[in-house]
């Protein structure tokens, strides 16, 4: 029977805190996140209309779930932490799980803050392997930050969280567990390619042919040698191709779309 997590369960002598995130038909992956999360004192979930049962499992845990159409990863992530109660949030994805050690880390440090945001290690798991050179780590992500100092941009993909204040480092991962197949891994990475080259064509990009051919052989030398992926045998190749791929696909995608443009105003 699954346990609810929006308890109070910190100290008195902490900033309470809520857990905020965004989903869409991810209960392969959510319970094991919102079982983690049980030390925030709540848990917000905005779903934008999950047909798996998503919902459901998230108020088994105690969260509250509150239904929204999609607005892009920015606004949506935005609209989240506006949902909550308390102004210290921390920002979590469905398929990421917070560490005892960060969780730990993050109950102190909200004693008394030193920050007003903090980051801390990001660590990939792909096929089966928690990658920790290339790419996939550290990957500092800021997710724990008081919502009346910082926010999420605007961006509908690679959204970030934006402040103006110096950013404490915590230490402890959040685990993140990447899709189980490489099938629906690729599927997801094809929709961030889209939104990705979307978001160029809107922003006026000149497409460049040094960046469709080149872009793709630098990041693979940077992550693969420079950042030592190779130390993550054969799943790390696997994950560095793919991201090679992506970021062709990403120039591919511009360029057909400044082509449909082209024909259009023709």
């Amino acid at each position: 029977m699954a346990k609810s997590s929006a308890t109070n369960s910190a100290e008195p002598s902490h900033q309470p805190l809520s857990a905020v995130l965004i989903t869409l038909d991810c209960a392969h992956s959510l319970g094991a996140t919102l079982e983690s999360l049980a030390f925030c004192n709540e848990i917000i979930v905005v779903d934008s209309g999950s047909e798996d049962g998503t919902q459901a499992l998230a108020a088994s845990f105690g969260a509250r779930v509150i239904s929204e159409p999609w607005r892009g990863f920015g606004p949506q992530k935005q609209f989240a932490i506006d949902q909550a109660r308390h102004d210290w949030v921390l920002c979590v994805d469905s398929d990421e799980i917070v560490t005892p050690q960060l969780r730990d880390n993050m109950l102190k440090a909200l004693r008394q803050p030193d920050y007003k945001a903090y980051e801390f290690p990001r660590c990939n798991r792909f096929l089966g392997r928690y990658l920790r050179h290339g790419e996939g780590y550290p990957d500092r992500s800021l997710r724990l930050f008081n919502r009346q100092h910082a926010r999420w941009s605007d961006d509908v993909v690679h959204e970030k969280v934006i402040t103006l204040d110096v950013v404490g480092q915590l230490e402890g991962d959040l685990l993140h567990h990447s899709e189980e197949s490489i099938e629906s891994y690729m599927a997801k990475q094809n929709r961030y390619t889209t939104l990705a080259a979307e978001a160029l064509y809107a922003e006026g990009t000149d497409l460049s042919l040094t960046k469709l051919f080149l872009s793709p052989m630098f990041r693979f030398i940077k992550f693969y040698f420079l950042r030592g992926g190779w130390q993550d045998g054969l799943p790390g190749l696997i994950h560095i191709l793919i991201g090679c791929f992506n970021s062709f696909a990403k120039y591919a995608k511009l360029f057909e779309f400044v082509r449909r443009g082209e024909r259009q105003q023709g």
